[in-house]
């Protein structure tokens, strides 16, 4: 695991996440007008925390949970698949 994969899963784990796969996507991104510092990653996570959520709540909720990589600038982007584990699993 990397040290960024570390901070998020443990950022995250107050929705105890069934699933959580990490990709740092930042390699993409190198020398692109506007890359200023911080990382490119893209993460799925699957938490029954997301029940009743609709999908611009779950990416609310994941941004809150990660806002001090955001505020710290260690996150530059990120994008997140959000699902239950019913919707992940069946």
């Amino acid at each position: 695991m990397s040290q960024m994969q570390d901070k998020m899963a443990a950022l995250l784990a107050p929705i105890s996440p069934d699933v959580f796969e990490f990709e740092d996507q930042s390699h993409l991104h190198a020398g692109h007008a506007g890359n200023k510092g911080g990382g490119h990653y893209a993460v799925l996570i699957v938490s029954e925390a997301f029940e009743g959520m609709n999908r611009v709540a779950r990416q609310r909720k994941v941004q809150e949970l990660l806002a001090e990589l955001f505020t710290s600038k260690q996150i530059h982007a990120l994008s997140v698949v959000a699902r239950t584990p019913n919707e992940y699993f069946h």
